[in-house]
């Protein structure tokens, strides 16, 4: 049974009192209420939601790494890593939202769908029964295909949620079809006692074992936005409001990569899959397609969705050569908290600029840096950081992904191949982020300063903070995310 006192429990009834009580309170209201107002109920729910997760860690009431049980939620440090990032994107994109949704309609609403998004997402983090994930997937899925499309006279914002829903309905269907697969051949949902099913098969079951792993591969790899799986995500985040492309790019795909550690590495090393070759190669594929692309746009939010494209394969080393070096999936893991508020950031800055000035298109970003000074540092550290310029934390955990896959040169040949492909592909995110940057501070001097809003200010000095601190001090982070390594004994607690 789960316990009432457990984390993911407890958040689950802070974040959803708040998210059915915004709506509420504006029937009370009617309608009367600025963004900030709900905005800062919404923000205080989410900061005391990260605040008993990092007590629970601190108090060592949660089982370290990613436990298998019998609940179909367990308390461990795996599920908490990812739920402090996801929680820490939705803070974000609640602040930044304090500006943006001003004078516009249905605040509560949304501010209530962004709470029930996130009570997704931790459920994903904390789930062991692939039903409970499937519940989990939906909630968090349905909330941000609304919210994708909350600006309803925008007909990109519409033509984002409609792509959006239809690629994520699509992978639903698959994960449903690789739940049923799996059920059908162990007879259980619990994803330990599936992981010990598959270890026991018969060869004449293997291949109906190697299509439910497929099934997961896709049906995860469409929200993780793997190649060649991420076909509708620039589209999605370029018409999504700013605010909320901060949510699917920081926070959704997190919860899928959450769930793929979870399920797909798991499963493909109970299987004794040789896939690590093929993960090897999609990681490849993602991280070059992704910032191919990104050179090639005009417009900012898309550019930095083929640069989130091309992280998720960076974070994806670290999954293909999960069998042979703990190291790896610890630097996934450090890297999917970094990407979180790195990611964040950028889309929250390009909020206040679209909001403050009505631009989007890299060519009108001349003297961006005279005219939001603050912003245009927030994005700049950002970008560097994704970049994996050093003392910012992205480097770090770049370096442990890239090392580890050298170190696992003896057992995987190919794996070395891996870390050139990430530091060439590194070098040349360099590009386009360098052309942005150019933009802002050498072009347009002329330009004058304008009134930045308070809330991007807020969210960007949280961010230099956050990526210039872990930037200089990196060991406290990971030594949590090596506590957070799934074991690959894949041993069920009691």
């Amino acid at each position: 049974m789960i316990e009432i006192t457990s984390t993911p429990v407890i958040l689950i009834a802070i974040l959803g009192t708040i998210g059915v009580a915004l709506p509420i309170i504006s029937i009370s209201r009617k309608e009367r209420g600025s963004s900030s107002f709900y905005g800062a109920i919404t923000f205080g729910a989410l900061l005391a939601s990260i605040g008993y997760v990092v007590y629970q860690i601190f108090s060592e009431n949660i089982l370290p790494g990613a436990v298998f049980s019998e609940d179909v939620l367990v308390d461990d440090t795996f599920g908490s890593l990812f739920a402090i990032a996801m929680l820490i994107v939705a803070m974000m994109t609640t602040v930044g939202s304090f500006n943006y949704m001003r004078n516009k309609p249905h605040t509560a609403v949304y501010f209530s769908l962004i709470l029930l998004s996130t009570i997704g997402m931790v459920l994903i983090a904390y789930s062991t029964d692939l039903i409970m994930l499937l519940i989990a997937w939906e909630l968090m899925s349905i909330p941000t295909y609304v919210l994708a499309g909350f600006i309803k006279k925008d007909p990109m914002s519409n033509e984002a949620a409609l792509k959006y829903f239809l690629f994520g309905a699509l992978a639903s269907a698959i994960i449903i079809y690789g739940i049923s697969i799996v059920y059908g051949i162990t007879g259980s949902t619990n994803i330990g006692e599936v992981i010990q099913g598959f270890a026991a098969l018969d060869s004449d079951m293997m291949p109906l074992a190697l299509l439910a792993v497929a099934m997961f591969i896709a049906g995860f790899g469409f929200k993780m936005g793997l190649v060649p799986f991420h076909m509708w995500l620039p589209d999605a985040y370029e018409g999504s409001p700013p605010t909320i492309a901060t949510l699917l790019a920081a926070g959704t795909k997190k919860a899928g990569f959450a769930a793929a550690i979870r399920v797909i590495v798991m499963g493909t090393i109970a299987l004794n899959l040789e896939w690590t070759f093929a993960l090897g190669i999609i990681a490849v594929m993602t991280m070059t397609v992704g910032n191919v692309a990104a050179i090639m746009q005009k417009n900012l939010a898309r550019m930095l969705a083929y640069s989130s494209i091309g992280h998720a394969g960076y974070i994806l080393i670290g999954l293909s050569i999960a069998p042979f070096s703990s190291i790896g999936l610890q630097g996934s893991l450090f890297h999917i908290l970094n990407h979180a508020v790195m990611k964040g950031a950028a889309f929250i800055a390009v909020a206040g600029i679209v909001s403050t000035l009505a631009i989007a298109n890299i060519e009108k970003l001349k003297g961006l840096g005279r005219k939001m000074p603050i912003t245009s540092l927030g994005l700049v550290i950002s970008l560097l950081a994704l970049a994996g310029v050093p003392p910012l934390n992205g480097f770090w955990s770049k370096l442990i992904l890239f090392g580890a896959a050298i170190d696992a040169g003896p057992v995987a040949a190919w794996a070395p191949w891996l870390a050139i492909a990430g530091v060439l592909n590194s070098a040349l995110s360099l590009a386009y982020y360098g052309w942005i940057i150019r933009k802002m501070y050498f072009e347009g001097e002329t330009e004058k300063r304008v009134k930045e809003p308070k809330s991007i200010i807020a969210v960007m000095i949280f961010s230099i903070i956050f990526i210039v601190a872990i930037g200089v001090y990196p060991d406290p982070i990971i030594q949590f995310t090596e506590s957070a390594v799934p074991s690959l004994s894949m041993a069920i607690s009691p």
